[in-house]
């Protein structure tokens, strides 16, 4: 979709009831974010060195604790932590080696008052990192998913439930990019939200995963278009009754050398699809924009 108000009055003529649909809050342990309110900001922290975007990366966990201490203190609500890459060709951690080093920066973190988010899709990192004190899960998967909505369950935790093609986002799959992309969104999450539900899950957050490496998305424009086109949609999957994720895209090809302007620019699109929770490298920048958009609104 090109950007110009003729296409966005557009969108917003034909699925604007969608707009002002009901979702419940984000909760993020004893927090809760109401929907109609500003974007909740999650920061990412690396700990692979395979990681794309290398400003994020924390060589140890004392690095890893003083960057998500400069994120919390720039204005993240929210800190997510990872340490397996999701790019194609990343090398691959165990579960027990994610586990032994995700706890201890997890639970110095918590210590400190931080909110933490996990991302991972092994029962046995998801039982490690909720136990050490994170608050939410980002569920990069869809293997052992009833074992894994179950201990969240018990820890009365949030997820946020991705969208991955295979068992897991390290399985490379395509996107079908010739058509509107919400409909097969709509149905994967209902499927899934009813999954979690039933094993008591009930603190949800959506996302479309235009995050993920995809095989028919290796063109830089290609993949950018696509994942604005579903980041300004986003609020039409307001009627599954749940606040939408979305990590917002870096375009190191629209953007060169100001790579590192890309997801504040990006912050803008999303709050005109009615993102509820942007997950971010660039908090400061990301800050800052929706600060101006509260401002000016």
């Amino acid at each position: 979709m090109m950007l110009s108000l003729k296409n966005l009055a557009g969108l917003y003529e034909q699925y604007g009831d969608l707009a002002n649909a009901k979702v419940a809050p984000i909760v993020i342990g004893d927090l809760e974010f109401p929907s109609e309110g500003p974007p909740v900001i999650m920061g990412t922290v690396n700990l692979s060195r395979d990681s794309t975007y290398r400003e994020s990366i924390a060589i140890n966990a004392d690095s890893a604790i003083k960057k998500a201490s400069i994120m919390a203190a720039q204005g993240a609500h929210l800190i997510d932590i990872g340490a397996e890459s999701s790019t194609a060709k990343a090398a691959r951690v165990s579960a027990l080696d994610q586990a032994n080093v995700l706890v201890p920066i997890i639970e110095e973190l918590t210590d400190l008052g931080i909110a933490i988010s996990a991302e991972t899709y092994e029962p046995v990192v998801v039982k490690a990192c909720l136990d050490a004190g994170a608050k939410v899960l980002n569920f990069t998967g869809t293997a052992n998913q009833e074992e894994i909505f179950e201990l969240v369950g018990a820890a009365h935790a949030s997820v946020i439930l991705c969208y991955v093609g295979g068992a897991n986002v390290r399985e490379i799959t395509n996107l079908d990019t010739d058509q509107d992309p919400l409909p097969g969104l709509l149905d994967y999450f209902d499927k899934r939200i009813e999954v979690a539900n039933k094993c008591g899950v009930t603190n949800i957050i959506i996302d479309p995963g235009m995050g993920f490496y995809y095989g028919n998305l290796v063109d830089p424009l290609v993949r950018v278009r696509h994942q604005t086109n579903v980041i300004l949609n986003s609020f039409r999957l307001r009627e599954l009754g749940y606040p939408i994720c979305q990590a917002l895209p870096h375009a190191f090809d629209l953007f060169e050398d100001e790579f590192r302007t890309a997801e504040g620019f990006f912050a803008f699109i999303a709050s005109l699809g009615g993102v509820n929770l942007m997950r971010t490298h660039e908090v400061a920048r990301v800050h800052a924009v929706l600060r101006a958009i509260g401002s000016l609104t």
